[in-house]
């Protein structure tokens, strides 16, 4: 059974930080491309940032330059460390892991953890 497991999120200030975390299990972690996604208030889920197997990232153009994402391997873990952080950064941060195997594309959702930033 996969699983995901997001933590982390909260309320911070404007200009502040959060780091969030998701652990993995029930999957190979190591193949998996891990991203997190955000959604906000009456808008659509959107890509934040993505990371491959081999360590290509891959970053919206709204956080580059403030959001870092990294993966333990040896953890199973994925965390995404949010500074500099702007209203607008307020959503529900989902976890997500893609794997491709002979049988197909695969993917998975974490249940997400809000991030609240105030104005």
């Amino acid at each position: 059974q996969v699983q995901l497991v997001e933590s982390g999120g909260g309320l911070v200030q404007t200009g502040g930080s959060l780091r969030l975390s998701c652990a993995a299990s029930g999957i190979i972690f190591s193949v998996a491309t891990m991203a997190w996604y955000r959604q906000a208030p009456g808008k659509q889920r959107e890509l934040v940032v993505a990371i491959a197997s081999g360590g290509n990232r891959n970053y919206a153009d709204s956080v580059k330059g403030r959001f870092t994402i990294s993966r333990d391997n040896t953890k199973n873990t994925v965390y995404l460390q949010m500074n500099s952080l702007k209203p607008e950064d307020t959503g529900v941060y989902y976890c997500n892991a893609v794997l491709f195997r002979l049988s197909g594309r695969s993917e998975y959702w974490g249940q997400g953890t809000q991030v609240t930033v105030s104005s």
